[in-house]
């Protein structure tokens, strides 16, 4: 993954993964209910789009859902575009 030392901000407060490259901030808007991580919307700066930015921070999503062993429900349709492309990630559903 090009972005792996790039860390992933679970902001609790604010209902988002927020994924900072180049001083320009990407996020990812949820919205939590028991178990289950609703991704809502991804947000990516136009200075940083066609860079693999929105794959990644979404990556790195489905790892921390995973290893809080939360469930998926991909509201997002670019979610739901990366989920299609990547159906390894099925397993969250």
């Amino acid at each position: 993954m090009k972005y792996e030392e790039t860390p992933l901000i679970y902001n609790e407060n604010d209902h988002r993964f927020e994924f900072t490259v180049d001083n320009h901030l990407s996020l990812i808007d949820f919205k939590r209910k028991g178990d289950t991580i609703y991704l809502v919307h991804t947000e990516v700066p136009e200075e940083l789009e066609g860079k693999g930015v929105a794959a990644a921070m979404v990556e790195k999503t489905f790892q921390y859902i995973e290893e809080h062993n939360l469930k998926l429900a991909p509201y997002c349709s670019y979610v739901q575009l990366y989920l299609k492309r990547h159906p390894e990630w099925n397993r969250l559903l």
